[in-house]
């Protein structure tokens, strides 16, 4: 049967751990667990059919971590020899054990942060993944499982990579901290509807947390999900005992949470680091009689970026008209010029203003297109965490945005015209997305709401034709400007009322088009939005700069009931109305507030969050190099290197970091925030020479990725960063024995000492480095972090410091050196 089918029908059972079995059954430190595939296939036919023994429906193949970068010409065996093999072992465990069940093709992440924010590209990643799926298909897996990421955009890279190269169900499990966040930022809300629009049949999470804490993150994907939703969590939190990694939850509790899980409403459940066939066979009792809860389509109209979901539906959704040539010079010479640094300062300040979506067009007849749009979706992407609207008719510009776009983007747009449908509804369903539906057709504009109706009614059918369902369509009544069509605003606003109230469905509207060819368009445009408001208008594309639209929106949500306690109205105007009494005071004492009094209207219109200071320091928040370079050379001008460092550049960098550790900046933009003050410190570093001066380093910091672990993504995060505080970071790479890493802490007298780790087969060699520190260079403290590792682990092994992100270990060098 189908595991699509079975699943409809029951809950069914996958695995669990892999690492510590091959461990026990002496798989080596560093030594890499693919190979054993060969080398030791009797080894994993027997945890496998132990598995299936235990109640396993499913058993995984032993590829997690297998890929090109990996398993090359140096290791010995090829990737294809290692997949084959594991999946040969999975099916002759399934021959022995006499039951019926499924091999899942297991494809983990590669280790490596994608461009911009790495080394890795994403069509590089595409490939690697790729070539895992079409080995193991064709030994014949039966879906492939993508588990253990961290990164959306790497999960993105992993099922296009399985769903171009083989027809087989595609399975992904992705690995939330305790806050319910990637590392790098996504929600739950963002990750559902990322993989539901890449057509996932099951989605969920694995690895990190234990089944405890999966509880509250479950719950909310629940509520979300349209497919199948998978758990499989470690055997709780980890500590080490005796040398050896041991985990906080027997199999009895394991089982009973698992039971929970499944009556929550989890389709398939198993185990990941720590749990045994033991667990599994708990866990299948557990849940025996346990009646599957229905998954059920939840028909929202969801867009996201990689760490925020925006939903379209009753509360409008702002949508940035900016980023746009259409009427604006600078614009299309920024183009012509291709000054990304002017696009992207375009989105941040729509982002500051209130946008929640940011429309994207950069088509202009004399540059390149597709490229130009693909370029932009990258950068604004790698510095501001709103969804996109890619906004173009060019289809290669189309499907070049939408493949590396991190996320489900708003498409702007399909129209009733068969060729525009036969172009953009296999993109949208091949890539996920919303699609904005313009309300014309070979015909033209229709003059009345009936015939815009038809038009949209006929986008839908279309739609489901190609698997797509009306909750990713909005639709766009269009606006015909009042200057030419003394009924255009009427017509739109029976439309939008009607597609809302007998279709059921979402609208759109670029909403200044209203108001073209007349004078004091602000006027028109703000009467008309608080009329498409009132008659159901979802989305509108408008100026969020302006400050009378969005004085009309805030105050149109406090009216309707949707911003509760009229908390977002006071928070943006209350400023003012203070602003105003203070001067009104001032007036009557007689000082007027002088030369340097901010206006009004502008701090209104200004969101909470926008960066203040310096342009330097604007330009550092916002990861903006360009600006930085820029500011820092005049700031250099007139004032000392050391102050503009200590002054302007520090500060914004920590406010950055606050803003990290707060949940509201990402590790994206706190990445991209560091290379921009890394533009800066280099200029201040130039200056500092040809005066004859050198920024004095705070301390020297050793850095390394464990013997036996070759994933060194949180390691190169933390250099980037303490080198821009100061830092002089002796970075020793992956894989690296512990008496190299104590030799040069000997050697150099180096006092912090940070140790990197993701897989818990390789914690051991950690601890057996924290052991040869102590002994050999006591002075020296460590401070260690990866997913694997939590508190209470760290101090079990004899760790000074756990640092659960980057930030952390800035936190704790500052704390080390602080007053040498």
């Amino acid at each position: 049967m189908d595991i699509r089918k079975a699943m409809e029908e029951r809950i069914l059972f996958c695995d669990g751990g892999m690492g510590s079995l091959l461990q026990a059954k002496g798989l080596k430190p560093g030594e890499l667990p693919g190979i054993w595939n060969i080398t030791h296939p009797e080894a994993l036919v027997e945890i496998h059919r132990e598995y299936l023994e235990a109640g396993a429906d499913i058993v995984t193949t032993n590829t997690f971590g297998v890929d090109g970068l990996k398993y090359n010409g140096q290791t010995g065996y090829s990737v294809e020899e290692v997949v084959r093999a594991a999946v040969r072992n999975g099916r002759e465990a399934i021959r022995q054990s006499g039951k019926e069940a499924y091999i899942a093709l297991d494809i983990g992440p590669t280790g490596k942060l994608l461009k911009p924010l790495g080394d890795l590209g994403f069509e590089d990643a595409v490939r690697l993944f790729g070539q895992v799926a079409a080995i193991g298909a064709d030994e014949g897996a039966d879906l492939v499982l993508i588990e253990t990421m961290s990164d959306s955009y790497e999960a993105k890279a992993a099922v296009l990579g399985a769903k171009e190269n083989c027809g087989l169900p595609v399975f992904v499990t992705v690995t939330f901290d305790e806050k319910g966040k990637l590392l790098t930022g996504g929600s739950p809300a963002s990750v559902v509807a990322m993989l539901e629009g890449l057509g996932v049949d099951a989605l969920g999470m694995n690895c990190g947390l234990g089944p405890m804490q999966m509880k509250g993150i479950l719950k909310e994907v629940l509520a979300l999900s349209s497919v199948p939703v998978i758990v499989n969590p470690n055997a709780g939190l980890p500590r080490s005992e005796n040398g050896k990694t041991v985990y906080d939850i027997d199999e009895d509790t394991f089982a009973s949470l698992m039971g929970e899980i499944a009556r929550m409403g989890a389709r398939v459940v198993g185990g990941c680091c720590g749990t045994t066939p033991g667990h599994i066979r708990r866990t299948v009792k557990a849940c025996q009689g346990i009646e599957p809860v229905p998954v059920h389509k939840k028909g929202r109209t969801v867009v996201s970026s990689f760490a925020q979901a925006v939903v379209i539906g009753r509360d409008p959704v702002i949508i940035g008209e900016r980023i746009n040539p259409t009427g604006k010079p600078k614009f299309k010479q920024a183009l012509r010029e291709h000054n990304l640094e002017y696009i992207l300062q375009e989105g941040a300040a729509q982002q500051d203003h209130g946008a929640h979506v940011l429309d994207v067009n950069v088509g202009l007849p004399e540059i390149d297109e597709p490229s130009m749009m693909e370029e932009v979706v990258r950068e604004l992407q790698s510095i501001i965490d709103l969804p996109l609207q890619i906004d173009t008719s060019d289809l290669d510009a189309m499907e070049r945005a939408m493949r590396v776009y991190n996320g489900k983007p708003l498409i702007n747009s399909v129209n009733g015209k068969e060729e525009s449908m036969r172009g953009v509804f296999p993109l949208v369903k091949k890539y996920g997305g919303v699609v904005v539906a313009l309300a014309l057709d070979e015909d033209g504009i229709p003059e009345t709401a009936d015939g815009r109706l038809k038009i949209a009614e006929k986008i839908y059918q279309r739609a489901a034709e190609y698997g797509i369902g009306a909750e990713d369509i909005v639709v766009d009544a269009l606006c015909m400007t009042i200057s030419s069509d003394s009924k255009g605003a009427v017509t739109t606003l029976e439309a939008v009322r009607r597609v809302r109230d007998e279709l059921g469905g979402k609208t759109i509207l670029g909403v200044s088009n209203i108001s073209f060819g007349l004078p004091v368009r602000e006027n028109i445009n703000a009467a008309f939005f608080a009329m498409a408001l009132q008659n159901g208008l979802s989305a509108a594309i408008i100026n969020p700069n302006s400050d009378g639209m969005m004085r009309v929106y805030r105050s149109f949500r406090a009216l309707w009931a949707l911003d509760e306690n009229c908390g977002d109205y006071i928070q943006a105007y209350a400023p003012e109305a203070a602003k105003k009494k203070a001067e009104a005071a001032a007036e009557r004492r007689g000082n007027t507030g002088g030369p340097g009094s901010a206006c009004p209207e502008t701090a209104a219109a200004a969101g909470p969050d926008a960066p203040t200071g310096s342009a330097l320091a604007a330009g550092i928040e916002r990861g903006l190099k360009e600006q930085a370079a820029r500011a820092v050379r005049e700031l250099l001008s007139a004032r000392d290197p050391m102050e503009v460092i200590n002054q302007e550049m520090i500060p914004a960098l920590d406010r950055v970091g606050k803003g990290f550790e707060a949940g509201t900046v990402f590790l994206p933009q706190l990445l991209m925030s560091a290379e921009a003050a890394k533009a800066a410190f280099e200029i201040v570093r130039e200056s500092l020479q040809a005066s004859g001066g050198e920024q004095e380093k705070k301390g020297e910091v050793i850095l390394a990725t464990v013997k036996g672990d070759i994933h060194d993504i949180g390691k190169n995060i933390v250099k980037v960063l303490l080198e821009n505080y100061g830092y002089e970071v002796l970075d020793l790479g992956k894989d690296v024995p512990p008496e190299k890493i104590v030799g040069l802490a000997v050697e150099r007298q180096v006092r912090l000492v940070g140790l990197s780790a993701l897989m818990t087969t390789t914690v051991p060699s950690m601890e057996k480095t924290i052991a040869l520190l102590r002994q050999k260079a006591p002075w020296a403290k460590a401070m260690v972090g990866g997913a694997v590792l939590t508190k209470e682990y760290a101090d079990s092994m004899g760790a000074d410091c756990y640092c659960r992100d980057a930030m952390a270990s800035v936190n704790y060098a500052e704390e080390i050196f602080k007053g040498q």
